[in-house]
């Protein structure tokens, strides 16, 4: 099968592709969460640039998106890809489409000039994957404003409500470029919703 990747800006979405990931999304998530919202997706922040890989009849069939934020880690700030809605349609699991939109967001990552590390959180039982596409566990304390949820799901948590994750919780970091300062000790705070 052929596939077409594409990195894009958020503000550059075209309607078809929006649709596009909406369906992936909805189809992975909505029994659960509800329908996918683009602006606060299931109550994380939302990515500024995605990553996707469409099938020839241009559904999406795999995702990552990216964030651009500067975090605070102890006493040093840090520019970061806060990544997240890594997902891949279901049925097309196992055959390196995961990879493939990986590749794409971190190519897109290392053309941004400012950007340090990828950064993101994650289940335990996805780790390995993301180590097999270059990422590396730290060992962290995270802070963070809660996820906005939906209305249905309220009282579970509040909106703007700073969270601290203790250390253990799956974080990992991927180096954008050769050269860059290692990771420094100290609390990382997200300075905002988690990815």
């Amino acid at each position: 099968m052929t596939y077409l990747p594409r990195v894009v800006e958020h503000s550059a979405l075209k309607p078809a592709e929006l649709t596009a990931l909406r369906a992936l999304f909805d189809r992975e998530y909505r029994a659960v969460h509800g329908e996918w919202d683009p602006e606060q997706p299931y109550g994380y922040a939302p990515a500024s640039t995605h990553a996707i890989v469409f099938d020839a009849g241009g559904s999406a069939v795999a995702h990552v998106g990216f964030q651009r934020r500067e975090i605070t880690v102890g006493h040093t700030q840090i520019a970061v890809a806060g990544t997240g809605g890594v997902l891949v349609d279901d049925r097309l699991r196992g055959q390196g489409l995961g990879e493939l939109a990986m590749s794409l967001a971190r190519g897109a990552m290392r053309a941004a000039p400012d950007l340090e590390y990828g950064y993101l959180g994650c289940r335990e039982d996805v780790v390995p994957f993301y180590e097999r596409t270059g990422w590396h566990r730290i060992h962290v304390v995270e802070r963070s404003t809660a996820r906005s949820l939906p209305p249905e799901t309220m009282g579970r948590a509040e909106t703007g409500v700073e969270a601290v994750v203790e250390a253990g919780s799956p974080v990992l970091i991927s180096p954008i470029r050769q050269g860059v300062d290692p990771w420094p000790p100290g609390v990382v705070d997200l300075r905002g919703r988690p990815w």
